[in-house]
């Protein structure tokens, strides 16, 4: 027996090595090949929507804006033209969860500081507080690198219509105050055709481990 294994043997070597070639190419063909889902309104919680926009299931971009940042510098659709950025909304006296927040996204900003594809973008749900200086000085205090990350503030109005018809990102406040909105712990990935590509809870290393994964795989999906 022995002798007929060793007579054998470079063909069972050959048949060894064929076997793990195609094991290895048929668990390659049927192993599930990583996506990203593309969000609509109503992929949403009805909370994070306006109602007129919960019935739109296809189709669903970011809307164009216009918002000052923390260096008084205009920021339009056009800064974030080709890119694919993360949003999201807080304000700077926020003691609850911002704070963990913004730790979280400058964790963000270093893993992407030499991709120019990536950006960050956060709004203020208080621009009546967050004014040009005042966020100025929170970026200062939090190292927000202003070619990487723009920090807004603008019309109250403005900004609850886009996140809550854009981003999908905020729940309604106070009945009788005018376009009060609560802010989330929600960080939004937009891609480079201003799609929402997903949801990640700002205050979770975990779920800032799988944002960046998700940017990273985006990267390499839009090559």
């Amino acid at each position: 027996m022995k002798s007929f294994f060793y007579h054998y043997r470079k063909f069972f070597a050959g048949l060894l090595v064929f076997s793990i070639i195609t094991i290895s190419l048929f668990y390659t063909a049927l192993k599930p090949k990583k996506s990203l889902p593309i969000f609509n309104p109503s992929d949403v919680n009805p909370e994070l929507v306006d109602s007129t926009m919960q019935y739109i299931s296809k189709y669903h971009t970011i809307a164009d804006f216009s918002f000052t940042n923390q260096n008084g510098k205009t920021i339009t659709q056009k800064d974030y033209e080709g890119k694919i950025y993360v949003a999201d909304f807080f304000f700077t006296t926020c003691k609850s969860i911002c704070p963990k927040m913004t730790t979280n996204l400058v964790e963000v900003q270093k893993a992407f500081i030499d991709n120019p594809k990536v950006k960050l973008l956060s709004f203020t749900v208080m621009p009546d507080i967050d004014s040009v200086s005042v966020l100025k000085e929170y970026a200062k205090i939090n190292g927000v690198n202003a070619y990487k990350w723009n920090l807004v503030t603008g019309d109250k109005k403005a900004i609850y219509t886009l996140a809550r018809k854009s981003f999908l990102a905020v729940k309604q406040g106070k009945p009788e105050e005018q376009y009060d909105m609560v802010h989330t712990e929600n960080f939004v990935l937009v891609d480079s055709k201003k799609r929402v590509r997903g949801f990640y809870d700002g205050t979770k290393k975990e779920e800032i481990q799988r944002l960046i994964a998700d940017l990273n795989w985006l990267l390499e999906d839009e090559k």
